[in-house]
């Protein structure tokens, strides 16, 4: 299991951006890396330093996927029919973990993870632990009974933050959700620009 729950902020200081859009993200006061060398004069970056760069943007974006993982799905990508970009895309979303966060059983990317590891989600009545599980479309996502009355998911349905996104249904009372579709990349409500033609660029060298 990836350690990169520990250090997720990190992650948005070294991007120069608040990565998942949230207010208290220390990189909204504090743009730069972190360490003592973060604030030092920044280099203009090269072809290989922008498709890096957006390569991270992406993969960090979803929390816990190591650099193995990722590559897989590309690989996945790759071997689809249509463009790879939006087939990368559509992979990462349909992705459990992914899919409980939009749906806002939870806060975090990273909170997602945990919650399915733990079993407190079922897809289609029947309980997942798998945070790579991939769902298709009509998938019904439940939160087990017993676990909904967690605070962290009866806080995350009654945030403001963010919206679900018009590919999913929620039924907020009933702690359920239905994955309608695979998303398109201009649906997908990242909170800052993302670049996976980028990414495939960096794959394919």
């Amino acid at each position: 299991m990836s350690k990169r729950h520990s250090v997720k902020y990190k992650i948005s200081r070294r991007i120069g951006e608040s990565l998942w859009g949230r207010p208290k993200d220390p990189a909204n006061r504090r743009s730069y890396g972190p360490g003592q060398h973060g604030q030092g004069r920044k280099k203009k970056l090269s072809d290989f330093g922008v498709q890096l760069l957006a390569k991270q943007k992406l993969k960090g974006y979803y929390g816990n996927m190591t650099e193995k993982q990722f590559r897989r799905v590309y690989q996945e990508a790759t071997r689809m029919k249509g463009d790879t970009s939006e087939n990368l895309v559509g992979l990462l979303e349909r992705r459990l973990d992914a899919v409980i966060y939009r749906l806002c059983f939870v806060p975090t990317v990273f909170a997602a993870r945990q919650f399915i590891n733990h079993g407190h989600i079922t897809v289609n009545g029947k309980k997942v632990k798998i945070p790579s599980y991939r769902v298709k479309e009509g998938d019904i996502i439940e939160v087990r009974e017993k676990s909904r009355q967690v605070p962290m998911v009866l806080e995350a349905l009654q945030s403001p933050e963010r919206d679900v996104p018009e590919y999913l249904q929620i039924e907020p009372a009933a702690f359920k959700g239905t994955f309608m579709r695979t998303p398109t990349f201009v649906e997908i409500p990242y909170p800052v620009h993302m670049e996976p033609n980028l990414v495939i660029e960096f794959y394919s060298r």
